[in-house]
């Protein structure tokens, strides 16, 4: 029989979580729809409502990235369920600060800081972490996704210029002002089914450590709330970030956009096939530098990419020490 105070913290968690998941949605809008928004494929509203619907569905594309989160790097029976709240809210923190900033940082590695910042502070113990699977999961994929994105938006696009150089310029944006809308719509439903699948993986692990599961399998309910949250969340839209991502980089024309969604959306496929929790931020952030860069290195805003850079490399570190931090305050009372 479980214990009401059991009850009460894996209803929290589900709360916490689909409200990280509902931020995720608003903080993570732009990568999906930045570049439709800026070429004027599509009006913002009609923009982030195709997004919303994309990334519900693309949360239903599987659960191998939430095995990742849940258990791959820190098991559920080396922490208590209390713990995973202290995670959430370390994640969430960090979203909100780099929202309102305008920074896309990324929402994934932020929940991943956080998991390993908890998991060693309340086991005071570095061990507690699995770094192999850490290495090879998400590590790499952090240095590795980006090159992709960049070299894959640059060469796309390089493509696109050599196979269009005989029409002219009129027809051609015309023609990619609707092959955006499939683009984006390709994105988000991409996006969808890797980033809606970390929160399962919370999820999941808060219910096998609280004894209300025994494998980890995610149950079709956690898939059906968290599609719903990030859907919802992204319906609210996130302008600011959207604003950096779009115009921000790199001056964008409709086919510039077209190359960097849709270069953005089969990296993040390859990904999510590895079961890797990648940045979806960090993907389309640079596959738009390497469409950019594809007219001339100088047409790319290096400062305000590399300001995004910093971001990234710090997300990881500062939403550990938070973390950590929080979980010895809760230690305190708990």
């Amino acid at each position: 029989m479980l214990s009401s105070m059991t009850m009460t913290i894996t209803v929290l968690i589900v709360i916490f979580v689909l409200l990280f998941d509902f931020i995720n949605g608003f903080h993570d809008t732009a990568t999906a729809v930045a570049t439709t928004i800026t070429t004027r494929a599509l009006k913002p509203t009609t923009a982030i409502i195709i997004c919303a619907i994309f990334n519900f569905i693309g949360a239903f594309a599987g659960t191998g990235v939430a095995k990742t989160v849940g258990e791959s790097i820190v098991s559920h029976n080396k922490i208590q369920q209390w713990v995973i709240l202290g995670v959430l809210i370390s994640a969430i923190i960090w979203n909100i600060i780099t929202w309102y900033f305008g920074i896309p940082s990324s929402s994934s590695h932020a929940l991943i800081g956080a998991l390993i910042g908890a998991g060693m502070a309340y086991n005071n113990s570095i061990n507690v972490v699995n770094w192999n699977n850490l290495f090879h999961e998400v590590i790499i994929w952090i240095f590795i996704a980006p090159v992709i994105g960049f070299t894959v938006g640059y060469l796309l696009m390089k493509l696109l210029n050599y196979i269009l150089k005989p029409f002219k310029l009129k027809i051609v944006n015309k023609i990619f002002l609707k092959l955006q809308i499939i683009a984006g719509a390709l994105m988000s439903f991409n996006h969808g089914s890797n980033d809606a699948q970390k929160s399962m993986g919370l999820i999941t692990m808060a219910l096998l450590s609280g004894g209300l599961i025994t494998t980890f399998e995610v149950p079709t309910w956690v898939i059906g709330s968290c599609a719903l949250a990030m859907a919802l969340g992204t319906a609210c839209g996130g302008k600011k970030i959207i604003k950096t991502m779009g115009s921000g980089m790199a001056k964008l024309t409709p086919v510039n956009g077209f190359a960097a969604q849709t270069g953005g959306a089969a990296v993040i496929f390859l990904a999510t096939l590895f079961h890797a929790p990648v940045s979806t931020t960090h993907i389309i952030s640079t596959t738009v530098m390497g469409v950019g860069a594809s007219k001339r290195f100088k047409s790319v805003k290096w400062g305000v990419a590399k300001n995004i850079v910093w971001a990234w490399v710090i997300t990881i570190p500062i939403t550990a020490a938070l973390s950590a931090l929080i979980i010895y305050i809760m230690k305190l009372f708990i």
